[in-house]
C-alpha cells in the first residue's frame, strides 16, 4: 500500500514569508507609533539583534579589508627594501674588490721601492699548475715586454721564482716552493749561508719550504731570521728576502742545521707579480 507523500513547504517560501511578516510588523509599529505595543517587543527581539549582527560582519570584513591593504603597503615596502639591500650588496662588494686590487697595488709599490736599483715590469697571474699552491704559474707578459729566461720574479715581500719560459706575449714561471726548486740562500743575522728547497709536501702540512747545511757555528740564528738570496747564487740576484725561518735543529753531523722556511709569498692566493729585467750573471755554485 503507497504511502500519501506529505506536503512539505519549501524553506524559502518560508523565509520569504516571515521577512514579509517582519517588515510588515515594523511598518505598521512606526506608521501607528505605538509605544509599548506588542509589535514594537517583537522588533526589539527580532531587528537588534539582527541590526547587531550585521553591524558586526560589517566591521569585521572592513578591518580584514584593512588589514589586507596594510599587507599589500608591507609586502611593497619589503620588496623595495630588498631591492636596496641587493644593491647595497653589490656596491659593498664591488668597494670590497676594489679595496682588495688597491691592497695588491699598494704590496706591488712598497716591494718596487724595496728594491729601487732594479728595473721591472709587473704582470698578472693568468694561470697555474693544477693543485693548490702556485707552483708553477703563467704570467701574462712575455718577449714583447722584455722579459726573459732566468729572470727574478718578485711579489708579496720577495722572492716568487724564477722564469722558466717565455713567450711573444707570456711566461712561465717556476715559484721557489716548487720540488725541483734549489736556492743559495744567507740569514741576515750571521749572513751565514743556507740552501733553500723547495717542497710542496711541507706546504701541504705547514705552509713552509725547507733549508738544510746552515753552519750557524757560533748558534745566533733564531726562529723569525729572515733568509735572504746570497752573493754566490747562480740565477738569483743577491739579497731578496725568501722568507723567515721556523723550527730547526742540529743535523746528525753536529755541524749544520736544518729546518723549516716560513716563504714571504702568500703562495695560495697569487695574483700579481714583478719581474725583474736585470739578470744574474753566471759564476755561481747553485741557483
Amino acid at each position: 500500500m503507497r504511502r500519501k507523500p506529505k506536503f512539505t513547504f519549501p524553506a524559502r517560501f518560508l523565509l520569504i514569508a516571515l521577512t514579509i511578516l517582519c517588515l510588515g510588523m515594523v511598518y505598521a509599529s512606526y506608521a501607528l507609533d505605538i509605544t509599548g505595543s506588542p509589535l514594537n517587543t517583537v522588533a526589539g527581539y527580532v531587528f537588534i539583534p539582527m541590526q547587531r549582527g550585521i553591524n558586526y560582519v560589517g566591521r569585521f570584513i572592513s578591518d580584514k579589508a584593512d588589514n589586507l591593504n596594510d599587507l599589500r603597503d608591507v609586502m611593497e615596502e619589503n620588496a623595495q627594501l630588498k631591492a636596496q639591500v641587493d644593491e647595497l650588496t653589490a656596491e659593498l662588494n664591488t668597494i670590497k674588490l676594489e679595496q682588495y686590487e688597491l691592497d695588491n697595488l699598494r704590496e706591488l709599490l712598497s716591494l718596487d721601492q724595496k728594491y729601487p736599483s732594479y728595473k721591472k715590469v709587473a704582470a698578472s697571474v693568468i694561470g697555474k699548475d693544477a693543485g693548490n699552491w702556485f707552483s708553477v704559474f703563467t704570467i701574462d707578459k712575455g718577449k714583447n715586454d722584455g722579459i726573459e729566461v732566468d729572470m727574478n720574479v718578485i711579489a708579496g715581500k720577495g722572492l716568487a721564482g724564477i722564469v722558466t719560459d717565455v713567450g711573444p706575449n707570456y711566461a712561465r714561471v717556476r715559484s721557489i716552493i716548487d720540488d725541483v726548486s734549489k736556492i743559495s740562500a744567507m740569514v741576515v743575522t750571521n749572513n751565514d749561508r743556507c740552501i733553500v728547497h723547495g717542497d710542496l709536501q711541507e706546504m701541504n702540512a705547514s705552509q713552509r719550504i725547507l733549508f738544510t747545511d746552515l753552519k750557524d757555528s757560533k748558534d745566533e740564528v733564531t726562529e723569525g731570521a729572515e733568509v735572504v738570496t746570497s752573493n754566490i747564487s747562480d740565477k738569483y740576484l743577491q739579497g731578496i728576502l725568501i722568507g723567515n725561518i721556523g723550527e730547526f735543529k742540529k743535523d746528525a753531523n753536529n755541524l749544520t742545521k736544518s729546518g723549516t722556511l716560513t716563504p714571504a709569498v702568500d703562495f695560495e692566493h697569487l695574483e700579481e707579480v714583478l719581474v725583474i729585467l736585470d739578470k744574474k750573471e753566471s759564476g755561481g755554485e747553485t741557483e
